[in-house]
């Protein structure tokens, strides 16, 4: 039978965490392991498991995302890897399904994520209540109507629940260090997928519930990193990336084009830029794509205001 390993990182977040071991405690198919990449000094006080959970401490000295990711799959001894954030809490089923699919299926495989809002966890572990409040994400691809479905988009890869085996993210050649802090290495790592002529599935099942946390989108909390992380990709593969969230940084007065491919910061984040960005408490997840809409109509009107007089003067 093929053994499977859990593989996560975290820093800060214990609730989370203990949450996501909590679900896995629930699993129809426990996993071989859990590996957990600490991302600070000490390590976590977790439910008791039927299963080995080994914590590998890596210190809060700025270990980046993409580093931590790596060093969980290296120190994991399944045969299949299973990718969850520490946000992230399994459904019974989460383990078995990407087994019998990866079984039939060579590549990455994306299960299902269902976002939760504020407070679905208060009460613990209740897949009723996690599947009645659970929503999809608006900007994801619903699930393929068989057992997987191909993603023609390396965009769309998004580390938060994936699997595949070990020999394959070896083959892949793991994240991409380079990128530091927020932004990048996900599409960075569906780039390196395709690259290698290695399939993307969307699977069916493989559901993780996204436990509510307050977040920025676009991240603008960010900024930095993804202008820096994406003239790496650019540099990297010959193409942009995060397009969507350099497009708002640039309609917010945030950022130019230097002309030569790159970005010019114009000044920090204020507050009615994180108030525009920021989750509110009543979503589920925070949305790039209604915070663009936002700006882009804005952006229109004062286009059509500014060619007013010009108009009423001819």
């Amino acid at each position: 039978m093929t053994t499977i390993s859990i593989c996560t990182l975290a820093h800060g977040r214990e609730d989370h965490l203990r949450n996501l071991v909590s679900g896995l405690n629930h699993s129809q198919r426990p996993p071989c392991e859990l590996v957990v990449a600490v991302m600070q000094d000490h390590r976590y006080d977790l439910p008791s498991t039927s299963f080995p959970v080994r914590q590998i401490l890596l210190g809060d000295k700025g270990i980046c995302l993409a580093e931590a990711r790596n060093t969980a799959a290296r120190e994991a001894r399944g045969d299949l890897l299973i990718f969850l954030d520490v946000d992230c809490i399994p459904a019974p089923r989460l383990v078995e399904d990407y087994a019998v699919a990866a079984a039939f299926n060579e590549g990455v495989l994306m299960g299902e994520v269902g976002y939760l809002p504020k407070g679905a966890t208060d009460r613990g572990i209740d897949y009723a209540v996690f599947e009645r409040l659970a929503v999809k994400h608006a900007d994801r691809a619903g699930p393929p109507r068989g057992m997987v479905g191909k993603c023609g988009d390396y965009r769309c890869f998004w580390s938060l629940n994936f699997a595949l085996h070990a020999a394959t993210f070896r083959a892949i050649g793991g994240f991409d260090p380079r990128y530091v802090g927020y932004g990048g290495e996900d599409t960075d790592f569906g780039r390196a997928i395709v690259s290698k002529d290695i399939p993307l599935w969307w699977a069916k099942g493989a559901k993780a519930y996204h436990q509510y946390h307050k977040h920025h989108m676009p991240p603008v909390h960010h900024l930095d990193s993804v202008v820096a992380n994406a003239q790496i990709f650019a540099e990297k593969w010959g193409e942009p990336t995060m397009q969507h969230w350099l497009r708002a940084f640039r309609l917010m007065g945030l950022i130019e084009p230097d002309g030569v491919g790159g970005w010019i910061k114009l000044r920090e984040p204020g507050e009615s830029d994180l108030a525009l960005t920021r989750q509110q408490e009543h979503q589920p997840y925070a949305s790039s794509s209604l915070v663009l809409e936002q700006l882009e109509a804005q952006a229109s009107r004062g286009s059509a205001a500014s060619r007013a007089p010009a108009i009423a003067a001819a």
